[in-house]
């Protein structure tokens, strides 16, 4: 205990240095926390599906057209669902930027749909 007493006393002494280092602290305590938030949710927590392992990604190559990555169509997705033998579940998402509107000024925001 006395030397809790000694530390505040060396701290009141100096309110710039303590401003400082309890800045600095705060500023690091909220980006580790930031960081890790990220991480977990990214990296260390597993996705709400059965056997994640197993989730694929479908896209179609068009060497002919230099499309190495493009999207699967309508049919494809179609045709997909109809080879149940091949898939457990099939389901197909897109992303795009839309425009919001209504009272304030319209926001650009990217955004994604997927089917059940």
């Amino acid at each position: 205990m006395p030397s809790l007493r000694y530390a505040v006393r060396i701290l009141r002494r100096s309110p710039g240095f303590t401003l400082t280092a309890v800045l600095t602290l705060a500023l690091g305590i909220g980006a580790n926390t930031a960081i890790f938030s990220v991480v977990n949710a990214t990296l260390l927590r597993p996705l709400p599906f059965p056997r994640p392992e197993r989730i694929v990604a479908i896209q179609n190559q068009f060497k002919a057209l230099g499309l190495d990555a493009a999207s699967a169509s309508v049919p494809d997705y179609m045709d997909y669902r109809k080879q149940r033998q091949l898939f457990s579940e099939v389901a197909a998402i897109d992303t795009g930027n839309f425009n919001l509107t209504g009272v304030d000024r319209p926001e650009r925001l990217e955004c994604g749909v997927a089917t059940s």
